[in-house]
């Protein structure tokens, strides 16, 4: 499971001229889900989230994290961030899970961060073709890989 964290001051996402989730400050966090992740991947991840501190202290340090300054969460599915690249100009996409391993991946992911935020988290539409608009702050962007989880 491949998330991209990016702080935003704002962020949402539009289906069909419709808009399916919103926040102010906090995160856009773009979810990927390949075939091997299991429930201990959302749960790791999920933690991981919501303790990342890179929210401004009273001193300008990131040294809070979003439940420290009451963010809120956008979470897409984006199967695109295991694209494989190596071999010709167009990217192949077997590491993605199908949607038949990612649907229940990513509405796990939407109930444990929820539970951990203890709050709704804004989502876009699982396979819709989705418009994202975001003020990235700082900016801060952040790669993580449930992959790396046994490595420290």
């Amino acid at each position: 499971m491949r998330a991209v964290i990016q702080r935003v001051s704002e962020a949402s996402c539009t289906v069909r001229g419709g808009v399916t989730g919103a926040i102010g400050q906090g995160f856009l966090v773009l979810l990927g889900v390949e075939e091997a992740d299991t429930v201990e991947d959302v749960s790791w991840l999920a933690q991981k989230i919501v303790n990342l501190r890179v929210f401004n202290d009273e001193n300008g340090l990131m040294n809070r994290s979003i439940q420290d300054v009451g963010g809120d969460i956008l979470l897409i599915s984006q199967f695109t961030l295991f694209a494989q690249t190596k071999k010709g100009n167009r990217p192949s996409f077997i590491r993605a899970a199908k949607p038949a391993h990612a649907v229940p991946m990513y509405e796990s992911m939407i109930a444990e961060l929820s539970a951990l935020m203890k709050k709704t988290v804004a989502t876009g539409e699982f396979g819709a073709d989705m418009k994202i608009s975001l003020i990235n702050d700082g900016p801060v962007t952040i790669i993580m890989d449930t992959k790396d989880k046994d490595n420290h």
